[in-house]
């Protein structure tokens, strides 16, 4: 293996692995959202986690992206082959498209929905910025499902990415983004 030390700034390590348990976060809050019937508060309560976790992803993406721009990537060691990078840049853009689409298409459904987004431990809810609609609203529910499955694929890849370069490769992808 490697013995390069270089790593990427701490901010971007934090963000990385904070974004990482809000995604695991908010998958576990939809998908277990069955656990309690419909109309309950139990399921709202699940589903106003689903739609803040959500938002946190979405606020936290931005800043992430901020720091992306005033930090380049270490370069990983030993070097990629081009075709390499460029596959990686494509799921990494993916992975950002994903963190701001998603959100913001939740967001839509549930205002179409007629749904109110409640600011936690208030009983404010956030403005709906677009008219109750149900059929927009289950074409975008539909959408949001849609990719959000497919995502399960996309972040598996990364996943597989970074244990690939860690035990198969040996390089120092992975160490770059550890603590």
């Amino acid at each position: 293996m490697s013995t390069t030390s270089v790593r990427f700034p701490q901010s971007i390590r934090v963000l990385h692995w904070l974004m990482a348990l809000l995604v695991l976060a908010v998958y576990l809050l939809v998908e277990q959202r069955g656990l309690f019937p419909r109309g309950s508060s139990g399921r709202a309560g699940m589903m106003q986690g689903h739609y803040w976790v959500g938002l946190s992803i979405l606020l936290l993406a931005f800043w992430r992206m901020i720091e992306r721009m005033r930090n380049a990537a270490p370069p990983i060691a030993p070097a990629l082959p081009t075709w390499q990078t460029s596959t990686s840049k494509v799921l990494h853009a993916a992975l950002y498209a994903f963190f701001v689409l998603m959100p913001l298409l939740g967001l839509a459904t549930a205002w179409s929905d007629g749904k109110q987004v409640i600011v936690p431990f208030t009983n404010v809810a956030l403005p709906a910025l677009l008219p109750e609609n149900e059929a927009l609203a289950h074409q975008l529910e539909s959408l949001h499902g849609t990719i959000g499955e497919a995502f399960y694929w996309v972040i598996g890849a990364h996943i597989i990415a970074a244990l690939w370069h860690h035990f198969g490769r040996r390089d120092d992808a992975l160490r770059r983004m550890l603590w």
